[in-house]
């Protein structure tokens, strides 16, 4: 019995000490830990459909186990988990590069926990050195593949004419990865040691182009956020661009509307200041919550999204500047809402 949680602890700590360290490195904490663990569930989840589909198919192939998981089960493997991030990013539940990679990684431990666990299951008397390759190779591995895969997709999807089509070449560096990992062209142990000296730097170094970048975006938008609501509420408002814009939309929509219409923007507007406000407030070191007026103009603005309609919110988007980054800020705060406990129902 000893030895066998000694197996399981060495096949399974290295990459919960790695996802750890992902979240501990998010000085926005961009990430709550509840999310990492609803994404490694789903983790989990992939890897039970993979333990059936991978059955199916290398019977159906008549492939000899070696060349199944060298050519076959990467492609099952990585498609699982990757339909797990796209949903992410398509719900706009993914922002920057650190939360792509904290949940990428997040999908692939869940899944290399389950394939561990099995993997004691189906060689018991398995020696240490197979556990530490297991552990420290091929859970980081999975990990790593789908993490690169979040990164890839969320980099591409925001900057290709096709967004569906943005996935394909994460997914092909994911399973070439996969693939040449389960060659073996090294030995098991120098593969492992290569898995280990090539992920962390990568990573660091995707965390410090991500900070630059989110603080960059965090001080653009801050000001252009704040200029837009002093224009709202100075009186200004219709001498500007965006007044201008929004005069236009009176011959198109009927007067309440137009009125919804601004008062959506000012919403819309007051909430992207206090999403990166509470991302600043983060990234010093404070715990920003979410208050009871923040959870107000939440509710608000989804009853103005109602009145306004679809055809309303697609008029304003060139007003809001609803890009992955701005969309996912709501996201945010209606995930730290839906997490908080209102004041006045605590005891």
């Amino acid at each position: 019995m000893l030895a066998v949680l000694v197996h399981v602890v060495i096949g399974v700590l290295p990459v919960l000490g790695f996802l750890a360290a992902l979240v501990a490195l998010d000085s926005y904490k961009l990430v709550t830990i509840r999310s990492v663990v609803t994404v490694a569930g789903a983790g989990l989840v992939a890897a039970v459909v993979c333990y059936f589909a991978n059955d199916y198919l290398a019977a159906a192939s008549h492939l000899d186990f070696r060349n199944y998981s060298r050519y076959v089960g990467p492609v099952i493997e990585e498609l699982a988990k990757g339909l797990i991030v796209v949903v992410l990013i398509r719900m706009h539940r993914v922002g920057f590069l650190v939360d792509a990679a904290i949940l990428g990684f997040a999908v692939g431990t869940g899944f290399a926990i389950v394939e561990n666990v099995y993997y004691q299951h189906l060689v018991p008397d398995a020696s240490v050195g197979t556990w530490i390759v297991r552990g420290f190779g091929t859970a980081i591995m999975h990990g790593g593949c789908t993490a690169i895969f979040a990164m890839a997709g969320l980099v591409l999807r925001e900057r290709s004419q096709n967004p569906s089509l943005a996935f394909v070449p994460g997914f092909v560096l994911a399973v070439v990865l996969h693939a040449a990992y389960n060659h073996a062209f090294l030995s098991p142990m120098l593969s492992t040691m290569g898995v280990i000296v090539v992920l962390p730097p990568l990573m660091l170094f995707v965390y410090q182009r991500s900070e630059r970048a989110t603080a960059d975006w965090l001080g653009s938008g801050f000001d252009a956020d704040t200029e837009m609501l002093e224009q709202i509420t100075s009186g200004r408002f219709t001498d500007s661009p965006a007044g201008r814009y929004l005069a236009t939309l009176k011959s198109r929509f009927q007067g309440p509307i137009v009125a919804d219409l601004l008062c959506y923007l000012r919403l819309h507007t007051e909430l992207a200041l206090r999403a990166k406000g509470i991302l600043m407030m983060r990234e010093s070191g404070f715990d920003a919550r979410i208050d009871e007026p923040t959870r107000a103009k939440l509710v608000e603005m989804r009853y103005l999204e109602g009145s306004i309609g679809a055809t309303g919110k697609l008029a304003m988007k060139p007003l809001l500047h609803a890009g992955n980054k701005e969309i996912w800020q709501l996201r945010m705060l209606e995930s730290a809402k839906a997490s908080a406990q209102p004041a006045s129902d605590a005891s």
